[in-house]
Protein backbone atom coordinates (compact mmCIF):
# COMPACT_ATOMS: atom_id res chain seq x y z
CA UNK A 1 0.00 0.00 0.00
CA UNK A 2 2.77 2.44 0.90
CA UNK A 3 4.46 1.91 -2.48
CA UNK A 4 1.21 2.71 -4.30
CA UNK A 5 0.47 5.81 -2.21
CA UNK A 6 4.00 7.10 -2.63
CA UNK A 7 3.23 7.71 -6.31
CA UNK A 8 0.82 10.47 -5.26
CA UNK A 9 3.07 13.56 -4.86
CA UNK A 10 1.58 14.98 -1.65
CA UNK A 11 0.87 11.62 0.00
CA UNK A 12 4.28 10.27 -0.92
CA UNK A 13 5.88 13.33 0.59
CA UNK A 14 3.87 12.89 3.78
CA UNK A 15 4.87 9.22 4.00
CA UNK A 16 8.51 10.18 3.63
CA UNK A 17 8.16 12.99 6.13
CA UNK A 18 6.78 10.60 8.74
CA UNK A 19 10.32 9.23 8.98
CA UNK A 20 12.20 12.48 8.59
CA UNK A 21 9.75 15.39 8.97
CA UNK A 22 10.32 18.26 6.60
CA UNK A 23 10.59 21.58 8.34
CA UNK A 24 9.81 25.16 7.43
CA UNK A 25 13.11 26.84 8.19
CA UNK A 26 12.23 30.31 9.39
CA UNK A 27 14.12 32.00 12.22
CA UNK A 28 12.32 32.38 15.55
CA UNK A 29 10.71 35.74 16.15
CA UNK A 30 12.00 37.78 19.05
CA UNK A 31 10.44 36.66 22.33
CA UNK A 32 9.24 39.60 24.42
CA UNK A 33 9.05 37.68 27.68
CA UNK A 34 6.67 39.04 30.30
CA UNK A 35 7.65 36.32 32.78
CA UNK A 36 8.99 37.30 36.19
CA UNK A 37 12.21 39.27 36.05
CA UNK A 38 13.70 42.68 35.43
CA UNK A 39 11.39 44.03 32.72
CA UNK A 40 10.47 47.59 31.83
CA UNK A 41 7.25 49.36 32.75
CA UNK A 42 5.46 48.79 29.45
CA UNK A 43 6.12 45.08 29.61
CA UNK A 44 5.04 44.91 33.27
CA UNK A 45 1.83 46.68 32.29
CA UNK A 46 1.20 44.16 29.51
CA UNK A 47 1.76 41.28 31.96
CA UNK A 48 -0.59 42.86 34.51
CA UNK A 49 -3.36 43.41 31.96
CA UNK A 50 -3.07 39.92 30.47
CA UNK A 51 -3.35 38.45 33.96
CA UNK A 52 -6.31 40.71 34.75
CA UNK A 53 -8.07 39.52 31.63
CA UNK A 54 -7.28 35.90 32.53
CA UNK A 55 -8.89 36.29 35.95
CA UNK A 56 -11.85 38.46 35.02
CA UNK A 57 -13.06 37.58 31.53
CA UNK A 58 -14.22 34.38 29.88
CA UNK A 59 -12.48 33.17 26.72
CA UNK A 60 -15.86 32.87 24.97
CA UNK A 61 -18.82 35.23 25.27
CA UNK A 62 -22.10 36.32 23.65
CA UNK A 63 -23.78 32.90 23.82
CA UNK A 64 -20.34 31.25 23.54
CA UNK A 65 -20.01 32.43 19.92
CA UNK A 66 -17.43 35.24 20.18
CA UNK A 67 -13.80 34.89 21.23
CA UNK A 68 -11.93 37.06 23.70
CA UNK A 69 -9.51 39.06 21.53
CA UNK A 70 -8.09 41.20 24.30
CA UNK A 71 -4.71 39.41 24.51
CA UNK A 72 -4.30 39.82 20.73
CA UNK A 73 -5.11 43.52 20.85
CA UNK A 74 -2.88 44.23 23.85
CA UNK A 75 0.09 42.31 22.46
CA UNK A 76 -0.21 43.86 19.01
CA UNK A 77 -0.53 47.34 20.49
CA UNK A 78 2.55 46.73 22.63
CA UNK A 79 4.49 45.71 19.53
CA UNK A 80 3.41 48.86 17.73
CA UNK A 81 4.70 51.04 20.57
CA UNK A 82 1.62 51.73 22.68
CA UNK A 83 2.44 53.55 25.90
CA UNK A 84 1.38 52.32 29.34
CA UNK A 85 -1.70 54.53 29.55
CA UNK A 86 -2.72 53.54 26.03
CA UNK A 87 -2.58 49.87 27.01
CA UNK A 88 -4.78 50.57 30.04
CA UNK A 89 -7.22 52.51 27.86
CA UNK A 90 -7.39 49.66 25.34
CA UNK A 91 -8.05 47.19 28.13
CA UNK A 92 -10.83 49.32 29.62
CA UNK A 93 -12.55 49.86 26.27
CA UNK A 94 -12.37 46.25 25.08
CA UNK A 95 -13.42 44.89 28.50
CA UNK A 96 -16.78 46.63 28.04
CA UNK A 97 -17.70 44.04 25.40
CA UNK A 98 -16.46 40.99 27.33
CA UNK A 99 -18.21 38.86 29.95
CA UNK A 100 -17.22 37.59 33.39
CA UNK A 101 -16.56 33.91 33.97
CA UNK A 102 -19.51 31.65 34.71
CA UNK A 103 -19.17 28.41 36.64
CA UNK A 104 -19.11 25.18 34.63
CA UNK A 105 -21.42 22.27 35.49
CA UNK A 106 -18.50 20.54 37.22
CA UNK A 107 -14.72 20.25 37.15
CA UNK A 108 -12.67 18.34 34.58
CA UNK A 109 -10.28 15.66 35.78
CA UNK A 110 -7.00 14.45 34.32
CA UNK A 111 -8.45 10.99 33.66
CA UNK A 112 -11.41 12.17 31.59
CA UNK A 113 -10.31 15.43 30.02
CA UNK A 114 -10.64 14.21 26.42
CA UNK A 115 -14.27 13.24 27.06
CA UNK A 116 -15.18 16.95 27.29
CA UNK A 117 -13.49 18.19 24.12
CA UNK A 118 -15.82 20.55 22.29
CA UNK A 119 -17.94 21.31 25.37
CA UNK A 120 -18.01 25.11 25.25
CA UNK A 121 -20.13 25.47 28.38
CA UNK A 122 -17.19 23.91 30.26
CA UNK A 123 -14.88 26.79 29.30
CA UNK A 124 -14.25 27.83 32.90
CA UNK A 125 -13.54 24.23 33.93
CA UNK A 126 -11.12 23.86 31.00
CA UNK A 127 -9.02 26.89 31.90
CA UNK A 128 -9.11 25.95 35.60
CA UNK A 129 -7.96 22.45 34.68
CA UNK A 130 -4.96 23.67 32.70
CA UNK A 131 -4.12 26.29 35.34
CA UNK A 132 -4.21 23.59 38.04
CA UNK A 133 -2.08 21.20 35.99
CA UNK A 134 0.42 23.98 35.37
CA UNK A 135 0.78 24.68 39.09
CA UNK A 136 0.55 21.20 40.57
CA UNK A 137 2.23 18.95 38.00
CA UNK A 138 4.47 21.17 35.91
CA UNK A 139 5.80 23.65 38.46
CA UNK A 140 4.61 26.64 36.42
CA UNK A 141 6.57 25.51 33.34
CA UNK A 142 3.90 26.12 30.73
CA UNK A 143 5.97 24.72 27.85
CA UNK A 144 6.08 21.32 29.57
CA UNK A 145 2.32 21.57 30.07
CA UNK A 146 1.99 22.33 26.36
CA UNK A 147 4.15 19.35 25.45
CA UNK A 148 1.80 16.94 27.21
CA UNK A 149 -1.58 18.38 26.30
CA UNK A 150 -0.96 20.00 22.91
CA UNK A 151 1.47 17.61 21.24
CA UNK A 152 0.84 14.14 22.69
CA UNK A 153 -1.62 11.37 21.78
CA UNK A 154 -3.03 9.86 18.60
CA UNK A 155 -5.17 12.95 17.96
CA UNK A 156 -3.15 15.80 19.51
CA UNK A 157 -4.84 19.12 20.18
CA UNK A 158 -2.44 20.87 17.83
CA UNK A 159 -4.40 19.31 14.97
CA UNK A 160 -7.51 21.23 16.02
CA UNK A 161 -6.04 24.74 16.19
CA UNK A 162 -8.09 26.02 13.24
CA UNK A 163 -11.33 25.22 15.05
CA UNK A 164 -13.07 28.32 16.37
CA UNK A 165 -12.05 30.28 13.24
CA UNK A 166 -8.38 29.83 14.13
CA UNK A 167 -8.53 31.66 17.46
CA UNK A 168 -6.73 28.87 19.38
CA UNK A 169 -3.93 29.10 16.81
CA UNK A 170 -3.61 32.87 17.20
CA UNK A 171 -3.72 32.65 20.99
CA UNK A 172 -0.98 30.02 21.05
CA UNK A 173 1.24 32.19 18.87
CA UNK A 174 1.01 35.06 21.35
CA UNK A 175 1.70 32.70 24.27
CA UNK A 176 5.03 31.71 22.74
CA UNK A 177 5.93 35.20 21.60
CA UNK A 178 5.39 36.74 25.03
CA UNK A 179 6.25 33.72 27.19
CA UNK A 180 2.89 34.11 28.92
CA UNK A 181 1.58 31.21 30.98
CA UNK A 182 -1.86 32.81 31.23
CA UNK A 183 -2.21 33.13 27.46
CA UNK A 184 -0.84 29.58 27.11
CA UNK A 185 -3.52 28.01 29.32
CA UNK A 186 -6.15 30.11 27.56
CA UNK A 187 -4.88 28.77 24.23
CA UNK A 188 -5.25 25.23 25.51
CA UNK A 189 -8.71 26.13 26.82
CA UNK A 190 -9.73 27.52 23.43
CA UNK A 191 -8.38 24.47 21.61
CA UNK A 192 -10.40 22.23 23.93
CA UNK A 193 -13.65 24.20 23.96
CA UNK A 194 -13.65 24.95 20.21
CA UNK A 195 -12.69 21.38 19.25
CA UNK A 196 -14.88 20.35 16.32
CA UNK A 197 -15.02 18.20 13.18
CA UNK A 198 -12.16 20.02 11.43
CA UNK A 199 -9.49 18.07 13.31
CA UNK A 200 -10.39 14.87 11.44
CA UNK A 201 -8.96 16.16 8.17
CA UNK A 202 -5.51 16.32 9.73
CA UNK A 203 -5.81 13.37 12.13
CA UNK A 204 -7.22 10.90 9.57
CA UNK A 205 -4.80 10.20 6.67
CA UNK A 206 -7.72 9.00 4.53
CA UNK A 207 -8.56 12.65 3.77
CA UNK A 208 -5.13 13.21 2.21
CA UNK A 209 -5.51 11.97 -1.34
CA UNK A 210 -4.73 12.78 -4.94
CA UNK A 211 -6.47 15.89 -6.28
CA UNK A 212 -7.59 16.22 -9.93
CA UNK A 213 -5.32 19.27 -10.28
CA UNK A 214 -2.35 20.68 -8.40
CA UNK A 215 -0.20 23.73 -8.01
CA UNK A 216 2.69 24.90 -5.89
CA UNK A 217 1.13 28.36 -5.71
CA UNK A 218 -1.60 29.07 -3.11
CA UNK A 219 -2.53 32.21 -5.01
CA UNK A 220 -3.00 30.25 -8.23
CA UNK A 221 -5.29 27.82 -6.42
CA UNK A 222 -7.31 30.64 -4.86
CA UNK A 223 -7.72 32.23 -8.30
CA UNK A 224 -9.01 28.90 -9.61
CA UNK A 225 -11.35 28.60 -6.63
CA UNK A 226 -12.72 32.09 -7.29
CA UNK A 227 -13.92 30.93 -10.71
CA UNK A 228 -15.24 27.54 -9.57
CA UNK A 229 -19.00 27.63 -10.12
CA UNK A 230 -19.56 24.56 -7.95
CA UNK A 231 -19.58 26.93 -4.97
CA UNK A 232 -21.96 29.46 -6.55
CA UNK A 233 -25.00 28.24 -4.62
CA UNK A 234 -23.38 28.53 -1.19
CA UNK A 235 -25.00 31.20 0.98
CA UNK A 236 -22.34 33.81 1.68
CA UNK A 237 -22.04 35.55 5.05
CA UNK A 238 -19.77 38.40 6.18
CA UNK A 239 -16.63 37.19 7.95
CA UNK A 240 -17.91 38.74 11.18
CA UNK A 241 -20.86 36.31 11.06
CA UNK A 242 -18.81 33.21 10.28
CA UNK A 243 -19.46 30.60 12.97
CA UNK A 244 -19.07 26.91 13.58
CA UNK A 245 -22.54 26.44 12.10
CA UNK A 246 -21.62 28.18 8.84
CA UNK A 247 -18.46 26.08 8.48
CA UNK A 248 -20.42 22.92 9.25
CA UNK A 249 -22.88 23.85 6.51
CA UNK A 250 -20.07 24.60 4.08
CA UNK A 251 -18.28 21.29 4.62
CA UNK A 252 -21.59 19.44 4.62
CA UNK A 253 -22.40 20.78 1.17
CA UNK A 254 -18.94 21.01 -0.40
CA UNK A 255 -16.53 18.74 1.47
CA UNK A 256 -15.28 16.96 -1.66
CA UNK A 257 -14.66 20.19 -3.55
CA UNK A 258 -12.87 21.81 -0.60
CA UNK A 259 -10.66 18.76 -0.14
CA UNK A 260 -9.73 18.90 -3.81
CA UNK A 261 -8.23 22.36 -3.27
CA UNK A 262 -6.76 21.36 0.10
CA UNK A 263 -4.91 18.43 -1.45
CA UNK A 264 -4.07 20.36 -4.60
CA UNK A 265 -1.40 22.45 -2.88
CA UNK A 266 1.63 20.42 -3.98
CA UNK A 267 4.05 20.75 -1.08
CA UNK A 268 7.61 19.76 -2.00
CA UNK A 269 9.79 17.31 -0.11
CA UNK A 270 12.84 19.46 0.54
CA UNK A 271 13.06 21.86 3.46
CA UNK A 272 14.25 24.72 1.25
CA UNK A 273 11.40 24.37 -1.24
CA UNK A 274 8.69 24.12 1.40
CA UNK A 275 10.15 27.19 3.11
CA UNK A 276 9.80 29.15 -0.15
CA UNK A 277 6.20 27.98 -0.51
CA UNK A 278 5.47 29.09 3.03
CA UNK A 279 6.81 32.51 2.07
CA UNK A 280 4.36 32.64 -0.84
CA UNK A 281 1.53 31.56 1.43
CA UNK A 282 2.30 34.52 3.70
CA UNK A 283 1.95 36.81 0.71
CA UNK A 284 -1.42 35.17 0.00
CA UNK A 285 -2.66 35.80 3.55
CA UNK A 286 -0.70 37.93 5.96
CA UNK A 287 -2.86 36.72 8.84
CA UNK A 288 -0.84 33.50 8.87
CA UNK A 289 1.40 35.37 11.37
CA UNK A 290 0.55 32.96 14.19
CA UNK A 291 1.75 29.99 12.14
CA UNK A 292 4.96 31.83 11.37
CA UNK A 293 5.58 32.34 15.11
CA UNK A 294 4.80 28.75 16.03
CA UNK A 295 6.80 26.89 13.38
CA UNK A 296 10.21 27.39 15.03
CA UNK A 297 8.68 26.55 18.43
CA UNK A 298 6.78 23.30 17.83
CA UNK A 299 8.18 19.82 17.09
CA UNK A 300 9.21 19.39 13.46
CA UNK A 301 6.73 16.56 12.87
CA UNK A 302 3.87 19.08 13.20
CA UNK A 303 5.21 21.67 10.73
CA UNK A 304 3.41 20.19 7.72
CA UNK A 305 0.09 19.66 9.47
CA UNK A 306 0.21 23.17 10.93
CA UNK A 307 0.70 24.77 7.50
CA UNK A 308 -1.98 22.53 6.00
CA UNK A 309 -4.38 23.46 8.80
CA UNK A 310 -3.91 27.09 7.87
CA UNK A 311 -4.55 26.27 4.22
CA UNK A 312 -7.81 24.45 5.04
CA UNK A 313 -8.99 27.40 7.16
CA UNK A 314 -8.02 29.85 4.42
CA UNK A 315 -10.04 27.90 1.85
CA UNK A 316 -13.10 27.67 4.13
CA UNK A 317 -13.05 31.36 5.02
CA UNK A 318 -12.45 32.34 1.39
CA UNK A 319 -15.54 30.45 0.21
CA UNK A 320 -17.59 31.66 3.20
CA UNK A 321 -17.02 35.32 2.32
CA UNK A 322 -17.90 34.87 -1.35
CA UNK A 323 -14.54 34.09 -3.02
CA UNK A 324 -13.61 37.74 -3.69
CA UNK A 325 -10.83 38.68 -6.09
CA UNK A 326 -7.53 38.75 -4.23
CA UNK A 327 -5.51 41.94 -4.41
CA UNK A 328 -2.33 41.86 -2.34
CA UNK A 329 -2.45 45.64 -2.05
CA UNK A 330 -5.86 45.47 -0.32
CA UNK A 331 -5.35 42.90 2.44
CA UNK A 332 -8.03 43.29 5.17
CA UNK A 333 -7.57 42.69 8.89
CA UNK A 334 -7.35 44.30 12.31
CA UNK A 335 -4.61 45.65 14.59
CA UNK A 336 -2.89 42.27 14.55
CA UNK A 337 -2.72 42.47 10.75
CA UNK A 338 -0.33 45.42 10.94
CA UNK A 339 1.95 43.34 13.15
CA UNK A 340 1.68 40.41 10.77
CA UNK A 341 2.65 42.59 7.83
CA UNK A 342 5.65 43.99 9.66
CA UNK A 343 6.84 40.54 10.75
CA UNK A 344 6.40 39.11 7.25
CA UNK A 345 8.43 41.98 5.82
CA UNK A 346 11.13 41.44 8.46
CA UNK A 347 11.27 37.72 7.69
CA UNK A 348 11.25 37.75 3.89
CA UNK A 349 12.00 41.34 2.94
CA UNK A 350 9.58 43.63 1.11
CA UNK A 351 11.24 44.20 -2.25
CA UNK A 352 7.98 45.07 -4.01
CA UNK A 353 6.61 46.90 -0.95
CA UNK A 354 3.44 44.76 -0.90
CA UNK A 355 3.40 44.58 2.90
CA UNK A 356 4.00 48.32 3.17
CA UNK A 357 1.16 49.07 0.77
CA UNK A 358 -1.18 46.74 2.63
CA UNK A 359 -0.29 48.26 5.99
CA UNK A 360 -0.85 51.81 4.72
CA UNK A 361 -4.19 50.85 3.17
CA UNK A 362 -5.29 49.19 6.41
CA UNK A 363 -4.24 52.15 8.57
CA UNK A 364 -6.13 54.55 6.32
CA UNK A 365 -9.33 52.50 5.97
CA UNK A 366 -9.71 50.72 9.31
CA UNK A 367 -13.28 51.08 10.61
CA UNK A 368 -13.38 48.77 13.62
CA UNK A 369 -12.35 45.43 15.09
CA UNK A 370 -13.07 42.16 13.31
CA UNK A 371 -14.85 39.59 15.53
Amino acid sequence: MASILSNIPLVGWLLASSKQPSTVNVPPVEVHSIAEGNIDRRRRTLRHLLRANHVNHSILYHDLRFHNHLPHLLASSYHLGALTQQLYHLYDEEAKTLEPWKDSPHEISRDEWRDFLGARHFQRAWVDFFDDQLAMKFGWNWKNLMEEYMFQGDEPLINSLISGLGHPLIHLGYAYEFDSREVATEALGLAATCYDFLHKYVDDPAYTRKAPFSSRSPLELLDKLAADNRFASFSVKPYSEATFDSFESLFGAHEEELLEYWNAWDLPASDSDITMQFRESQEAAVAIHAVRILLPMVPAKFHVSLVRQWWLLALAVYVSVGRPKIDLDLIPGDLGALRAMREAANTWGDVHEKYLAAAIRFADDFKGWVF
